[in-house]
């Protein structure tokens, strides 16, 4: 094959390389809007909606591009570039300063998914002539499909977890402009004036290559601006973003920017979650913990010295290392997850219990709030009768249960998946002030009736406080709620509902 003819070929290569980043930088908007504003499926099918409407509109309007095709198709793949290898560190830097974030997140998105629209269409009416036209639409959208798989899978595997988001927009934008470029060299005889396109081309990939070199840098920047305190520590992992603030006397945790605990007051929510329940089971000697990688539970629940193995089961092996190695955390846990008693294992809860694991005397489910279905479904009741196969007899759970105050609704209807499921349940709250009023519902198959016997060394939980945290004020008294069902997801649509307010 002699260069002449290699040339349509390499073009319709270049093909390969633009569905790869398009569909990049699709899943970084979609991922990066679901780290800053929850709800993963809302974000994803919104930026995912808005991306394939934008790719419409663009492929409609290509019809109306006239003149020098190879040049209008250079520059759209320089405007690309640009505008997707930037999209993160600007999205990321918008956060923080921005009223409506979603107005610019879905600008970039419509821009970008634009623009993406348009370069098929163009490349079709460049190569046409050279291929013949069944080979050239099989050809062209074969290669298309394969770049969308390749994104795919080295999204999560690769790019998120090696590079993170800035970096990888940025290193996908300079692949675009390479297309660019290419397009520029192989054609460069049918590009009469090309000095301009060469200048942009190259001021493009000038931008973009220090956008990769210092995409750390940016990001530490961005997030600078959109936490109260200075970050400290940040990773992507492919489950989530790890963010730590510090200020003089306050440590804090934000996952995918919700923040977690404060140094200040996290012995208010641990003990609250721990002792109602595991101080009136004497007989625990096995205990469960399902989340809670940052071991602070895991730290109350080693003052019983009648407990001869706790389990922790956290999805995330990132956040379990760094809470098992980081000074300043193991500090604030008391090395609890290096105690001998102790074991962590990383995997998703809801498949893990389906091995019918246990027996357990008390189990302690620390989960984030059901902001999304692949959390709802760890509040379902599916999930709680595979939890309850693995209970003793006289075992007891609890659940972290978002604010009764805030979400009233999403508060009760976790109770209600309790009940149906047949376990006896006693929902109390307590006042964290990073939080405000903060819900726990203690369940199991009997009602508690052993006396607590409190560990020594506790700041908040007493005797007199234990009764008060039963008690619920008539605004935030139970409502009746249906069950959340793996079917319907309930609890997300509540939550939803009562947070957005």
């Amino acid at each position: 094959m002699n260069s002449t003819s290699a040339k349509p070929w390499l073009l319709l290569l270049s093909v390969f390389a633009i569905a790869t980043c398009g569909l990049v930088y699709e899943l970084i908007a979609g991922t990066l809007a679901s780290y800053l504003l929850g709800d993963s499926v809302m974000q994803f099918s919104t930026v995912i909606g808005v991306y394939l409407f934008a790719m419409g509109v663009g492929s409609w309007l290509s019809r109306f591009i006239t003149g020098n095709l190879i040049a209008t198709f250079i520059r759209i793949e320089f405007l690309i570039a640009l505008i997707g290898g930037c999209s993160a560190a600007l999205l990321f830097l918008l956060f923080g300063w921005s009223v409506s974030f979603r107005i610019p997140l879905y600008t970039l998105v419509f821009l970008i998914g634009a623009f993406v629209g348009m370069e098929i269409p163009l490349l079709l009416r460049v190569l046409e002539g050279r291929f013949a036209f069944k080979d050239l639409v099989s050809n062209v959208f074969s290669f298309d499909y394969i770049g969308a798989l390749l994104a795919s899978l080295l999204f999560p595997l690769v790019l998120v977890p090696g590079l993170g988001l800035v970096r990888s927009a940025f290193l996908f934008g300079l692949i675009n402009a390479s297309v660019g470029m290419l397009a520029l060299h192989l054609l460069r005889e049918e590009l009469p004036r090309r000095a301009g396109l060469v200048t942009g081309g190259s001021l493009v990939c000038a931008v973009l290559a220090a956008g990769l070199v210092w995409g750390d840098q940016i990001t530490r920047w961005a997030e600078d601006a959109a936490f109260p305190d200075p970050v400290i520590f940040a990773e992507s992992t492919p489950y989530q973003r790890i963010v730590l603030t510090a200020s003089k006397n306050d440590l804090r945790l934000y996952l995918n920017g919700n923040l977690q605990f404060s140094t200040r007051d996290e012995y208010r929510y641990h003990e609250a979650l721990v002792h109602p329940g595991l101080s009136r089971l004497p007989q625990a000697r096995r205990v469960l913990v399902l989340g809670g990688g940052d071991g602070l539970a895991v730290r109350e629940i080693l003052r019983y010295p009648q407990v001869e193995e706790i389990l922790l089961v956290d999805l995330d092996p990132a956040m379990t290392r760094l809470f098992s190695t980081n000074p300043l955390l193991t500090r604030q846990n008391d090395q609890a997850l290096l105690s001998p008693r102790v074991k962590v294992e990383n995997a998703d809860a809801f498949i893990w219990l389906g091995e019918k694991r246990g027996p357990f005397d008390f189990v302690i489910i620390d989960f984030p709030d059901p902001s999304n279905f692949s959390l709802g479904k760890l509040y379902s009741t599916t999930f709680y009768r595979r939890l309850s196969q693995s209970m003793a007899p006289g075992a007891a759970l609890v659940v972290q249960s978002t604010s009764p105050y805030v979400a009233r609704k999403s508060f009760w209807c976790v109770e209600a998946t309790l009940r149906a499921c047949g376990l006896e349940t006693a929902p109390y709250h307590a006042f964290v002030p990073s939080f405000g009023e903060w819900g726990f519902i203690l369940a199991s198959r009997q009602p508690l009736s052993s006396p607590a016997r409190l560990p020594e060394g506790l700041r908040f939980v007493d005797e007199a406080t234990l009764a008060a945290l039963s008690r619920f004020p008539p605004d935030i008294s139970r409502l009746e709620t249906g069950p959340n069902l793996l079917s319907n997801q309930l609890l997300v649509h509540l939550f939803e509902e009562e947070w957005s307010q």
